[in-house]
């Protein structure tokens, strides 16, 4: 102990408070139980000392309360009352009901027995009378409450979503489940899955999605009448509170979404769906504009509101009886469940330790439906170490120059004040910071410091020096190719390749195809071109839609971008033919529902088809160039993006914009076919002279005065078939005519390059755009006579 004492008084405050900084940052680092609970509990009391807030009125849950049990019987119903809730709900103008309650065996309807029962006896004593079989036959139909109860979901106005949950382990059961079981329920629950994954890194091999065991389903007869199910799993802290819900369960193959999100998504009419996944784990959900922030699991913290029954309580026993104004759930979301004492899911919340499950999906609903989350970015871990060592370098710095009163009043308004800025951004920003960690450095500090100048307050007073390290932006961006540096606002000026990307007539698709079949439809499609563009090593800058926006050259550098750009182009519009082709051959299958929902007539989408005619036929135009662009993080200092600017990408976007205009679908400018690189027996090469293009133009951009040659990319080299081949004689001879101003010439090879066009099936082709061109150039010349014609079109439509 005298050792141990001669040790601490050897050392100095600074010393002291540089200790007890590292160690509360590794405690924090390793996340030591005991104080992890704590901060749990301040998590709840931040609940608390916000107070109840007011929830939306689109939620209302319909309850099976004490007052139902009175009026309706005990529980379990016969799912005729469902019926009959169904009905009462749906004519009263609700828009989505769901069920946080399961189906997950046959209903037992005495009725149904009586009538099997008949039958056989009639069977044993082989009585044939057909009036009596058409009776049995018609008893058990009415009999059938399950059927009954198929029949109102399927003929419901309002959209039904039923609950299931998960077995998150096989421990959870003391049986072994057939994996023929679990896929027959999974098969069941299909429907629920997210339509679309977008990664941030193509390349992931870390699978971050929760996984379950096996589902637990309704029956087969329920599934059937109905594509919108939503599991209901809820996964509590260590210590029983339920302070946040997984948004994304994998199971099998699949990722499935729960109840509250399924409901959302019917709710806001079926808007663009994904699962976003960042290379640190789940970064959220899209729907549509919104976006739902998940941690790296998944999980979403819920924003709670209050405690039990801050949503509108109805009692189905109220609803079923009529007792209630018209228009009560009109346009809302209604959620079923169980409220009745002994036959609930009981939860221990922030508010409330007794709160049904069925609340806890509606306040997820209700967080979605006014973007109201709680976040924990990435970013607040560095708030977290620098309150840890602002709180305990400071009381380090200021406490040795205080006496003992003005010390502990320090001390305890530096306390009290980070923990109302931690309340203050939780209240006013949904935003989660840690409170236990500073505080236990600042506790620690103060203890330490306290008792060091107790024991060596005859000793002189050292002043304390601290130094800071300089962060940049709080979020971490990954640089590219091998950089093991923090990213940095800017970027350089390089020569690159800029690819653009569209598909024709994008608006039509999405007024032929529901928002779930064009996800489906957009996922196959982006997935193989992107596949390409990464195969190549080019970089994927965003998706805009159905764009896609994507340079080569850049972070890594190749030195063949150019010839990359356009093996890219080439194979990009081969596998739109094979798409093209897939999706012509593929059919409903015979058990599908229609997916002709919009019913559109047979000459767009032919009967049994499983696409319409648009998407046989789907075409792409890509545009490239090359030039000096500026590639590099841009943005801000809290968020930044690797991406490029300047004159060369605008005009490679112009390019494939303005191919429409000439009837061609991969437009590569002048810079790009000029290009050099090195091929691999280390020959400088040409880029025009490994691949086959035509020479469509020379033009000058909207907004640009300096014309540029412009050519259509058909083929690498080698590539073309005699047809092209005859067709590029017959178009390079009226093009040359053309350059001349020999106009009637120039038409004259036109018009037969015409009849062998490539694409004569679009609204154009580049032979009918000069032989409209030439017409319009014999009846106003394009200079003066006598005057020598650079060949230049001036284009006045991007």
């Amino acid at each position: 102990m005298k050792k141990f004492f001669k040790l601490f008084i050897s050392l100095n405050p600074v010393s002291i408070t540089a200790g007890i900084v590292i160690l509360v940052f590794i405690l924090f680092l390793i996340g030591v139980p005991i104080f992890e609970l704590v901060e749990l509990k301040s998590y709840d009391l931040r609940f608390v000392s916000r107070g109840i807030e007011k929830p939306s009125p689109e939620v209302v849950l319909a309850v099976i309360d004490e007052k139902s049990l009175d009026t309706e019987g005990r529980w379990p119903w016969p799912r005729t009352k469902m019926v009959r809730l169904i009905d009462a709900l749906s004519q009263d103008g609700a828009k989505v009901i769901g069920f946080d309650i399961f189906f997950s065996e046959p209903d037992e309807s005495s009725q149904l027995q009586l009538v099997n029962q008949l039958e056989q006896k009639i069977e044993t004593f082989q009585i044939k009378n057909p009036q009596l079989e058409k009776f049995i036959n018609q008893s058990k139909i009415e009999a059938d409450n399950d059927l009954a109860l198929a029949n109102a979901i399927k003929n419901s106005k309002a959209r039904v979503v039923l609950g299931y949950f998960f077995h998150m382990s096989q421990a959870e059961l003391d049986y072994q489940i057939h994996q023929k079981e679990i896929e027959n329920h999974l098969e069941r629950i299909s429907t629920s899955r997210y339509p679309l994954v977008i990664y941030e890194d193509q390349q992931m091999e870390i699978d971050p999605f929760p996984t379950a065991y096996a589902p637990e389903s309704n029956i087969e007869i329920l599934t059937q009448a109905t594509e919108s199910f939503g599991y209901v799993n809820t996964i509590p802290d260590l210590d029983g509170v339920v302070r946040s819900t997984p948004m994304i369960i994998k199971c099998g193959k699949e990722i499935f979404m729960p109840l509250a999100v399924r409901c959302m998504w019917h709710y806001l009419d079926e808007p663009q769906l994904m699962v976003k996944v960042a290379i640190y784990g789940i970064q959220g959900i899209q729907m549509g504009e919104r976006f739902i922030p998940t941690d790296e699991e998944g999980k979403l913290r819920i924003n709670y509101l209050g405690p039990r029954k801050i949503f509108p309580h109805y009692s189905i026993g109220d609803i079923l009886h009529g007792n209630l104004p018209k228009g009560t759930f009109k346009n809302k979301i209604v959620i079923v469940g169980a409220t009745a004492t002994g036959i609930y899911d009981m939860r221990n919340t922030p508010f409330d330790p007794v709160y049904p499950g069925l609340e806890i999906h509606a306040t997820v609903a209700d967080n979605i439906l006014k973007n109201n989350f709680l976040h924990k970015p990435k970013w607040t871990v560095i708030y977290d170490i620098l309150a840890i060592l602002v709180l305990g370098v400071l009381t380090g710095i200021v406490l040795p120059r205080l006496n003992a009163l003005y010390g502990i009043l320090f001390t305890a308004g530096v306390f009290f004040l980070h923990i109302y800025m931690s309340r203050f951004l939780f209240i006013h920003s949904g935003l989660l910071v840690n409170i236990v960690y500073p505080l236990l450095a600042l506790v620690l500090a103060y203890t330490t410091l306290t008792l060091y100048r107790y024991l060596v307050e005859e000793k002189s007073k050292r002043f304390l020096h601290a130094t800071f390290t300089s962060y940049l932006s709080p979020e971490l961006i990954e640089e590219m190719v091998n950089k093991k540096t923090m990213p940095e606002l800017g970027g350089e000026a390089r020569i690159v390749t800029a690819y653009f990307t569209d598909i024709q007539s994008f608006s039509t698709f999405s007024e032929q195809l529901t928002a779930h079949q064009l996800v489906k439809l957009l996922n196959e499609y982006l997935t193989a071109m992107t596949d390409i563009l990464i195969e190549e090593g080019g970089t994927l800058d965003k998706y805009e839609g159905d764009a896609i926006v994507a340079f080569l050259g850049a972070p890594l550098y190749l030195p063949d971008h150019a010839i990359r750009a356009c093996r890219v182009a080439v194979a990009m519009q081969d596998s739109l033919i094979k798409l093209q082709h897939k999706w012509g051959s593929e059919k409903q299958l015979p058990d599908e529902p229609n997916r002709n929902i919009k019913n559109l007539p047979p000459e767009v989408w032919v009967p049994g088809e499983k696409w319409p005619k648009i998407v046989h036929d789907m075409k792409m135009r890509i545009g490239v160039n090359t030039g000096e662009i500026v590639v590099g993080n841009m943005g801000s200092t809290m968020r930044m993006n690797y991406t490029m600017m300047g004159d060369a990408v605008n005009l490679a976007a112009r390019l494939e914009a303005g191919a429409k205009q000439f009837g061609i679908y991969t437009s590569v400018s002048e810079y790009t076919m000029n290009s050099e690189y090195m091929d691999e027996n280390g020959h400088k090469k040409r880029v025009m002279d490994a691949v086959e293009a035509r020479f469509i133009d020379n033009i000058t951009v909207v907004g640009k005065s300096e014309p540029v040659k412009i050519y259509e990319l058909c083929a690498m080299k080698g590539g073309l078939s005699d047809q092209e081949k005859e067709l590029f004689n017959i178009f390079n001879k009226g093009m040359a005519h053309y350059v001349n101003m020999e106009w009637d010439a120039a038409i004259d090879q036109f018009s037969e390059s015409l009849n062998i066009e490539r694409i004569p099936d679009g609204k154009t082709t580049p032979s009918q755009v000069f032989i409209e061109r030439c017409e319009e150039f014999k009846a106003n010349p394009p200079v003066a006579p006598g005057e020598k014609w650079d060949g230049v079109y001036r284009m006045t439509q991007k």
